[in-house]
């Protein structure tokens, strides 16, 4: 199994990283925090990673720290909640107001994350309240990022990774072009896809 994965970033297109390490071109499928951070395709990156073993593919899912990858396997654990959902999860509520949201028990919250209804936010309060003790590491944080020139492929490149992770491709469009309608020229000029991304997201936890 493959737990931990060091190498050069080859390309970041939401929700797939493609990572080279020995040699090797590992296509890692993960949360939008991973591309929150400072790196940049040719830097070297590093992730923890839980391997999925199926018949019909072997699937690489990595994270920015070992808490996130343990609320990952935590979440996956739930009934009803499968990898592609815990990714959705992850990335649209950063890992510590997901543990606010489960000590809480606000399933509010979490119904507004796209496949998630009341009765499996309620399942997930209930199934991870025991687990979240358990749970190795710390929340990850996440830093600034150095912003690269906008174009309309950073608007296309961020309806694309949410419609990867579950959105509506009209909803994505509409709160990608809210966002982008609320910018002024110089926040326009200096927007990457990722901020774009995760701005987008934090209207739609609204």
């Amino acid at each position: 199994m493959i737990g931990r994965l060091r190498g050069t970033l080859l390309e970041a297109r939401p929700p797939w990283l493609l990572v080279e390490a020995g040699g090797v071109g590992y296509q890692v499928e993960a949360p939008m925090t991973a591309f929150y951070q400072q790196t940049a395709p040719g830097e070297q990156i590093i992730l923890h990673t839980h391997m999925v073993v199926r018949e019909d593919a072997q699937l690489l899912y990595g994270f920015v720290d070992r808490f996130e990858r343990e609320l990952f396997r935590a979440l996956i654990k739930v009934n009803g909640v499968g990898p592609k959902m815990a990714l959705a999860i992850l990335s649209g509520i950063e890992a510590e107001r997901l543990v606010r949201c489960i000590e809480e028990q606000d399933t509010s919250s979490l119904v507004r994350v796209p496949g998630i209804g009341k009765k499996t936010a309620e399942r997930l309060v209930i199934e991870m309240r025991d687990r979240l003790d358990r749970l190795e590491g710390n929340p990850v944080t996440v830093p600034g990022r150095v912003a690269l020139p906008a174009s309309s492929q950073v608007n296309a490149d961020a309806v694309a990774a949410l419609e990867a992770l579950g959105y509506r491709g009209k909803d994505a469009e509409q709160a990608v072009a809210k966002v982008a309608a609320g910018l002024d020229e110089a926040e326009q000029a200096a927007l990457d896809s990722a901020e774009l991304i995760r701005r987008t997201l934090r209207l739609l936890a609204r």
